[in-house]
């Protein structure tokens, strides 16, 4: 008799959960797919996914549903950051990091880190390369055992000796060591097949590899390529039998158009690409991750003595200053946009500011907006989840106080956030 009664209450309590539904009242909200802002909206949220969105403010007619009122805000679906390093955050100590953090350390700081990015309305980002506690992050995330952003990762970036993001780079000779295709430092293709494998074994969601040199790497270039076009190839087709695509780090023109022949999907930076790699985009359908926020950053931060090393602050004073104009011209020429922020470059959670500096060159405001929604479903395989407000799409959802259209600055400024159905600020 008792069993029985337990289960009467299970069976009642489970009935109970699944009626309840979230009405969420929309004053405005923004159709990405179309292109417009559409007035007085109810979105029904069950579960994890949109149920359906109404014309008008729909009032339940069950009690267990609750209601959130958001009818003077604008309501947009959740952002996607195709452009974060959500291990770690810039500082005038960053270089010295790897010497005094254990990797325990780095996990907490990421978890704090996910959070504010989470907080600022980003419900997914593409980490682009850390250590490998990025995959461990993830996997945190996914199972609710913590509060982040949906990741989708490279884990750890692919270099070649010396390049851009070979992890030794500016120590003293006894603790470079030879890092190989394990620590995603690869020369040859055989190298490169290896290393794709590893990070396929690591976990990894993506691949990416610097093409060229960069600008906060311990290096003196950073334009010169540093890839061969083969081992390009190699890590392009290695990559695609394990259902990966490639991203590239680039600044330098003949590296973006190596990689871009090769066959990677997205030119992140993007620095002095000439007119004849822009076409060369668009015949290959790559897309421009631009990082202007980035940019702006390094380039106000080198004027400060001492925050970088000192080989850092010409590159950093020549690269970031360019890729907003770069931006501008690529946009009118056709190029496919992605937006990407480089978040830990600058403080994470402040991914916002991107959008107005893609308006600022140019750029239309739901345009914009429509590169950190659909366009960047598209490219992570998630067209039909992520990055719109349809029903049967994940409910991921925040909210601003005005109308992006008309001020885009407001996105800086998210008053909440919904991800996978559940309120997370509020």
């Amino acid at each position: 008799m008792k069993t029985k009664f337990v289960c009467i209450l299970f069976v009642l309590f489970s009935v109970f959960v699944q009626a309840q539904k979230t009405y969420l009242h929309c004053g405005k909200m923004v159709d990405v797919k179309n292109g417009v802002v559409l007035n007085s909206k109810t979105i029904i949220v069950s579960g994890n996914t949109i149920e359906a969105i109404k014309d008008g403010f729909i009032i339940p007619d069950d009690k267990a549903s609750k209601i959130i009122d958001l009818k003077d805000k604008t309501v947009l679906p959740g952002l996607i950051d195709m452009h974060v390093h959500i291990e770690g955050e810039t500082s005038a100590d960053n270089y010295l990091k790897p010497f005094t953090l254990n990797e325990a350390d780095v996990a907490f700081n990421s978890v704090v880190f996910a959070e504010k990015t989470l907080m600022a309305g980003f419900t997914t980002v593409r980490d682009l390369g850390g250590s490998g506690v990025n995959v461990a992050l993830r996997n945190a995330i996914n199972s609710g055992k913590i509060t982040g952003p949906r990741i989708f990762t490279a884990e750890k970036a692919l270099a070649s000796t010396g390049g851009h993001a070979d992890p030794t780079n500016g120590r003293k000779r006894d603790l470079m060591g030879n890092p190989g295709p394990k620590e995603g430092v690869l020369n040859g293709i055989e190298d490169a097949r290896k290393a794709v494998r590893q990070r396929y074994k690591n976990g990894a969601d993506w691949i990416k590899i610097t093409a060229t040199g960069g600008v906060l790497s311990v290096a003196k270039n950073s334009k010169n390529p540093q890839f061969t076009e083969e081992e390009i190839q190699a890590i392009v087709a290695t990559a695609k039998d394990y259902d990966m695509q490639v991203a590239a780090h680039a600044h330098g023109d003949e590296g973006m158009q190596r990689a871009i022949r090769a066959g990677v999907k997205t030119i992140e930076h993007g620095t002095l690409m000439s007119s004849e790699t822009m076409a060369l985009m668009n015949e290959k359908e790559a897309y421009l991750v631009p990082t202007i926020s980035a940019g702006k950053y390094v380039a106000d931060k080198a004027k400060v003595d001492g925050y970088y090393p000192s080989i850092i602050v010409p590159k950093a004073l020549e690269i970031g200053s360019q890729i907003q104009n770069m931006f501008s011209r690529a946009y009118k020429k056709g190029v496919g946009i992605a937006f990407g922020t480089d978040a830990g470059v600058f403080p994470h959670g402040e991914n916002g500011k991107e959008f107005g500096y893609m308006v600022e060159a140019g750029m239309p405001p739901i345009e914009a907006i429509q590169s950190a929604t659909i366009t960047n479903a598209k490219l992570l395989g998630e067209a039909k989840n992520l990055g719109q407000l349809e029903a049967n799409f994940i409910a991921d959802i925040i909210a601003v106080d005005d109308d992006p259209i008309k001020n885009i600055k407001t996105l800086e400024y998210v008053v909440f956030v919904m991800k996978s159905g559940v309120i997370e600020k509020y």
